[in-house]
């Protein structure tokens, strides 16, 4: 039986789940930058997604502006990238959620998206429901003034 909150993993593609360690790492990795690719039409150079707890991290650097991006960012309009990248990311927002759930067992409770001009890179990072089997992490818990 899963756990409240999770993903029925009868329901996830049994030919992928349940991804673990490396490997789910390495698909994740692999899927972001696949959506990059097919909707920007280049893809970052370097690629890196982390795991801690209930955290996922996909860090993208080198080569994702296109050329009309980096023209505007060189004619001093970075800004306006900046926006129409976090508006690209609101309309991808449930893709993405959809595919890190597929994939993790998880649901994806928040996603955020940031992209920085230098160094040229884009953080893409999901808070999951609980967390993920072999990746953890240590939680401090204020005991107040008691």
């Amino acid at each position: 039986m899963s756990e409240p909150g999770s993903i029925d993993p009868a329901r996830a593609d049994p030919g992928l789940y349940p991804l673990a360690g490396g490997k789910l790492l390495a698909e994740i990795t692999n899927r972001i930058v696949s959506l990059v690719r097919e909707h920007y039409g280049r893809g970052p150079i370097k690629a890196k997604t982390y795991v801690l707890d209930n955290l996922v991290v996909c860090v993208l650097t080198d080569g994702g502006f296109t050329a009309i991006e980096r023209t505007m960012i060189g004619g001093g309009e970075p800004e306006r990238v900046l926006e129409m990248r976090r508006d690209f990311q609101r309309m991808m927002k449930v893709r993405y959620s959809e595919m890190i759930e597929e994939l993790t067992g998880r649901k994806v409770l928040a996603f955020l998206s940031q992209a920085h001009v230098e160094p040229d890179l884009t953080i893409e990072m999901f808070l999951m429901d609980g967390p993920l089997a072999g990746f953890g992490a240590l939680e401090l818990v204020d005991p107040g003034d008691g």
